[in-house]
């Protein structure tokens, strides 16, 4: 059984211009994703800015409400739960958010800031405890214990994140969604983090939703791939066979966007034209049609479904199969 089952989910924004009447307008900022992540593995979901991703790892874990479709964890169906009911199974869920600055409290000592999960859930019996597993999880996470008494304005960037991190494992979760938490970094930081979080993987068994938008980063940690676009799905499987061999034109054009670090190999660069469409107005037929090189005129007006197009490898879109050949 997977650990995260998700199907047909969507969540909706009514969108309203200031000083406007009536009920504004529809914005579908994840139409029909379904995915699912085993225990103790990392699903990776890339895309663009604007293209849906955090809304859709904030939705699987309900800190936004879904308009529609099931999110089972462990079987269950976590829709369906009261506040209290949720509140008690947060413990196996939990969210490391992309703004290493912005996601701590200023006023609160560090110590304050990973120990509040301790006291909401009850893990520790006295103080005395507490302050014992607080100092654990500053250790675990590559921290000097001895500045758990500090504030947040004390330390790096690098060094918030970590405290993220710890905040994060404080209730021993199962599941944890990875929203961006190295784009905010420096690279040599950002490569520091990607092997902690690895590690903390292994020492722990957790699985990750690990979100970004550099594919260098998600082929890196991530098992399986998901590619969104305008909050659909239009490619995943496997890591090796969805950068290796991309069947999705977008999938395609973001592997070619990405550095080769050998000098003797080459890789033809896929320019799109025009910008990604506003959420507000998708296009009709496949949403990715004004932008692809390759559209034909049922594009614009048939929506293609996501097809298995070899063994664990899916991707929407009209021309797969036939195929499109991989990037040289």
């Amino acid at each position: 059984m997977s650990l995260l089952e998700v199907r047909n989910l969507e969540v909706h924004f009514r969108v309203r211009p200031r000083g406007a009447a009536g009920s504004g307008t529809l914005l579908r900022a994840v139409n029909d994703v379904s995915f699912s992540v085993e225990p103790g593995e990392t699903v990776g979901l890339i895309g663009e800015s604007g293209c849906g991703k955090t809304t859709l790892g904030r939705a699987v874990i309900r800190i936004i409400e879904p308009a529609a479709g099931e999110i089972l964890f462990e079987g269950q169906d976590i829709r369906g739960l009261s506040r209290g009911q949720l509140r008690t199974l947060r413990r196996k869920f939990q969210m490391i958010f992309q703004d290493p600055y912005g996601s701590l409290d200023p006023r609160m000592k560090i110590e304050d800031t990973v120990g509040e999960a301790l006291d909401i859930h009850r893990l520790a019996p006295d103080r005395a405890a507490r302050r014992r597993r607080v100092l654990e999880l500053l250790d675990d996470v590559g921290l000097d214990p001895s500045h758990a008494g500090r504030y947040p304005h004390e330390f790096s960037g690098g060094q918030r994140q970590r405290i993220g991190i710890a905040r994060a494992l404080a209730v021993e979760p199962k599941f944890i969604v990875c929203d961006e938490p190295v784009s905010a970094l420096d690279v040599s930081v950002q490569a520091q983090i990607v092997n902690l979080l690895q590690e903390l993987q292994h020492r722990h068994g957790l699985a990750y939703l690990f979100i970004a938008h550099d594919l260098a980063v998600i082929e890196h940690i991530s098992r399986r791939i998901m590619v969104m676009y305008l909050g659909k799905i239009v490619e995943c499987g496997l890591t090796g066979a969805v950068c290796g061999t991309p069947k999705h034109p977008y999938t395609q054009a973001l592997i070619s966007a990405v550095p080769v670090l050998d000098p003797v190999a080459k890789r033809s660069r896929i320019v799109l034209s025009g910008d990604i469409p506003s959420p507000l107005e998708i296009p009709t037929g496949c949403p990715f049609h004004p932008r692809c090189p390759i559209a034909e005129a049922r594009c614009k007006t048939e929506v293609p479904a996501l097809r298995e197009i070899s063994p664990g490898h899916w991707a929407s879109c009209h021309l797969v199969p036939p195929g499109i050949n991989a990037l040289p």
